[in-house]
Formats: C-alpha cells, structure tokens, sequence
C-alpha cells in the first residue's frame, strides 16, 4: 500500500502544470517506465487513458478515468482495470506567489503480492524520479522562470 503525498511551489503556473499532467499520451516521452500511453475514449473533462509501465522485465497494462476539473486547477485519477486492487491519484494546482502550489498524492497496491513487495521497496526512488521527470518536463517546455522553452529561439 504505497502512498505518497507532497506539497511544493513551481515557477510555473496552474495552468502550464495543468496542461503538462492532462497530456497522458506525451508521457512516454519523459516519464521513467511509461513505455506506452492511449486516450481511449473522452467524454466532456473525463478521459479513459491506458499507460503501459515497464521496469527490467515487468510490464504491465493499466487502465484510469481520469477527470480533468475546470479551470484547470485539479486533475482526479481513480483506476478502473489492470494490475492493481487500487489506484487513487490527484494533482491540485493552486496559484502562488511564486508559480503554483502543487498538492500530489498517489496510493496504489497491487494484487500480485511479488510485484506490490518489489515496488514498496522502490517506491520512494520511483515517485522522486518520477516528480522529477515532471519537474525537467515543465523546464523544457516552459522555461526557466521569465526565461524562454528550452531550444526556443
């Protein structure tokens, strides 16, 4: 039953974390382990993604409906199919002073029980890599504060 929860400032704002958490499919691009990610269905602020995670020669399929709230402040996962017993997940995205107040939290357990020891015991690395692959992602696409996208001219 890994659960991880955190709070910290980012010189972005609501809305550019917003959309870099919405953009499921682009995931594979930067998230360690996402190897393969879908929308398959959407319907109005809510959309079925599938992400495919794979570590050594684990891989395994899941399925979320995620709820994007308006205005852009608050994204909801909850799992519906897959690998896990459960899967519950948000992001707030509060204005502040220096960029946003970011509230993460995740808790999950999976039903193999060889699986669920096997990342319990890498959890904390896994959720600081993958705050971090966050965090450089927001730095490529938005730059250093009042600075320019990495490679924009």
């Amino acid at each position: 039953m890994p659960t991880h929860a955190e709070k910290r400032v980012l010189p972005y704002t609501p809305e550019q974390l917003f959309q870099l958490v919405a953009d499921v499919e682009k995931y594979p691009e930067f998230l360690p382990w996402a190897v393969a990610a879908r929308i398959r269905r959407r319907e109005g602020n809510t959309f079925w993604a599938d992400l495919v995670i794979g570590f050594k020669m684990v891989r395994e399929r899941f399925t979320s409906k995620v709820v994007l709230s308006e205005p852009g402040r608050r994204i909801d996962v909850a799992y519906t199919e897959g690998p896990f017993h459960y899967l519950n997940n948000h992001w707030i995205f509060e204005p502040h002073a220096d960029g946003c107040l970011l509230d993460f939290y995740v808790d999950f357990e999976f039903r193999n029980l060889i699986l669920q020891k096997i990342i319990g015991a890498l959890f904390g690395e896994a959720v600081r890599r993958m705050v971090a692959a966050f965090e450089a992602r927001a730095h490529q696409l938005y730059g250093a504060p009042g600075g320019r996208p990495v490679g924009a001219v």
